[in-house]
């Protein structure tokens, strides 16, 4: 994985300096805050409901046992002892207090993390595919891409305040983990029938009050070539974008409103300028890049065949366990959703204990997922019980990846000024609900999403089931969408009628599973019955 130079480390102890004054002038009463609310979103803390949250980044999910062990020592010492793993790959805490915020900062920055631009209009944490340089079926590790990403957009001047915030996603493989298409920028590594790597790039998507996917601006891009592309695709944004209507500035409006076509072409036009420039990186800059996330050194005489007696351990395998390009390796996914759980929280203890697994086990490697997980990438198969046996006497051994009680769920209404609705209560019902493992691998890949307001921090526009929390004459409402995908078929879910109180939704979520198993045909995952029998059984068997 990539570590900080020494640029990297005076830039981001700087940052903290400067932050740590800002916060004593806040404290001093020398800064209003009406003053201090852009300087502590830049640094990526947020005031909510009941106390300051802090958004640590976590570049493109990806982690070392130092650095976890630091999210743990901070849990304690500053927080409520737990950390909630957020859909864009970082973690956030709930319960800091603002005079705490500074060490907080200078702690993260003495292990190489910060929680710049985790917030503010500007280009957020790139996030990546978690199973990047791990996954039997890639076409190219994204993670050079990524980190050349990072250093690009990390305290750009010209896009530092851009009409809204940004979002980018690349991944490297046909397999989308990382829904690329649901991004301000999306791009996929791909191979030309030459052989040859480029890019392919995604510009408009996105989801909140209007979801969109993102349409293919250009089809083939020479990889070094990424930085000036993507610089004349914000330029156009910054230049043409909305800023007189927050609800209309996200860039999938420009597109959408221009029209693909018409935007791809301001952008080329903006590219051959920025072309002549010489922005691009040298390619010693990316093999020195590319360099750092080379294989760790993998054990060649390590066995593929593994005890599978143990029926616990065997079902965690199938389900949690992904095939890894190496023979005699495993990709581990650690489930931060146990059966009436917060989905994404993992005390302090926890995250101190698959940072000792990722130390013994993994190449001192971990990545958050996009999901609220945790992944162990590079895992011999020999050593897969030890793991798990450690896994489940901590409650980390859910074998639940993919089924209906992995949810993906926002903090809601228990934390968030912005909610309508509790997203919390709702998702530890539903996996009550359906908290028997074999039920839930008998409905098989099923993907239950939850936002608790339209801003869509859950993804709920891509479920095979979303919920939507609103507010409906001052009480929380929950409306069902069906159809939703984040993948390479990715596609948007559609309110199926109206909503429900927090235990109705529960009871309808069931209905709707009948309704699948009923009309299911043979191995055809929920999405796929539902795209092909259309939403009428459904309604009728919720609604009668």
């Amino acid at each position: 994985m990539y570590l900080y130079d020494t640029y990297d480390q005076a830039m981001v102890d700087a940052r903290v300096a400067e932050f740590s004054d800002q916060v004593a002038r806040r404290l001093a009463g020398t800064l209003s805050e009406e003053q201090f609310r852009p300087l502590r979103l830049k640094n990526g803390l947020y005031l909510q409901l009941h106390a300051y949250m802090l958004r640590v980044a976590i570049p493109y999910g990806t982690l070392n046992a130092r650095q976890m062990e630091m999210l743990g020592q901070i849990a304690d010492r500053y927080d409520r002892g737990y950390g909630h793993f957020t859909t864009r790959q970082n973690i956030q805490y709930n319960w800091i207090r603002l005079d705490d915020a500074p060490a907080i900062l200078a702690d993260l920055a003495s292990v190489g993390m910060h929680a710049i631009q985790t917030s503010g209009n500007c280009i957020r944490n790139t996030t990546a595919d978690h199973f990047a340089g791990a996954a039997a079926d890639e076409v190219a590790d994204p993670r050079p891409y990524a980190e050349l990403l990072r250093q690009w957009s990390t305290f750009h001047p010209e896009f530092d305040y851009l009409p809204r915030k940004f979002k980018v996603a690349i991944i490297g493989s046909e397999t989308d983990r990382a829904a690329m298409k649901l991004h301000d920028i999306g791009i996929q590594v791909v191979k030309n029938a030459a052989g040859e790597t480029g890019l392919r790039v995604h510009v408009g998507g996105g989801m909140g009050r209007t979801p969109m996917i993102g349409p293919v601006i250009r089809d083939w891009l020479p990889p070094l070539q990424m930085i000036s592309y993507l610089e004349a695709a914000l330029r156009v944004y910054n230049r043409y974008g909305r800023r007189d209507n927050k609800y209309k500035a996200r860039i999938k409006i420009l597109v959408h409103e221009l029209g693909a076509a018409a935007y791809a072409r301001e952008v080329e036009a903006e590219f051959a300028h920025i072309l002549t420039l010489g922005l691009e990186p040298p390619q010693a800059e990316f093999d020195r890049i590319k360099a750092q996330f080379a294989d760790p050194a993998f054990d060649a005489a390590a066995p593929h065949d593994i005890d599978l007696s143990d029926p616990d351990f065997a079902l965690w395998v199938d389900q949690n366990v992904h095939p890894h390009k190496a023979p005699g390796y495993g990709i581990v996914t650690i489930s931060l959703k146990p059966v009436g759980g917060i989905p994404g929280d993992a005390s302090a203890d926890q995250i101190r204990l698959m940072a000792r697994l990722a130390r013994a086990y993994s190449f001192d490697e971990l990545r958050v997922t996009h999901a609220q997980n945790i992944v162990l990438p590079h895992v011999r198969r020999a050593d897969l019980y030890t793991i798990w046996q450690a896994l489940d006497g901590a409650a980390l051994a859910s074998a639940n990846l993919d089924l209906i009680s992995d949810i993906i769920a926002c903090p809601g209404l228990d934390y968030c000024s912005l909610a309508n609705a509790r997203s919390i209560p709702l998702a530890q019902k539903i996996s009550q609900r359906f908290g028997d493992i074999q039920r839930q691998r008998d409905l098989g890949e099923l993907k239950l999403k939850i936002s608790g307001c339209i801003n869509a921090c859950g993804h709920h526009h891509a479920g095979h089931i979303g919920v939507l929390g609103v507010d409906r004459k001052g009480l929380e409402n929950y409306q069902l969408l069906f159809g939703g995908s984040e993948g390479a078929d990715t596609s948007l879910g559609a309110i199926i009628g109206p909503g429900f109180s927090e235990d109705g939704v529960v009871d309808a979520i069931e209905a709707a599973t009948n309704v699948y198993l009923a009309h299911r045909s043979g191995d055809e995952r929920f999405l796929d019955t539902y795209r092909r029998i259309g939403s009428a059984p459904f309604k009728q068997a919720i609604y009668g």
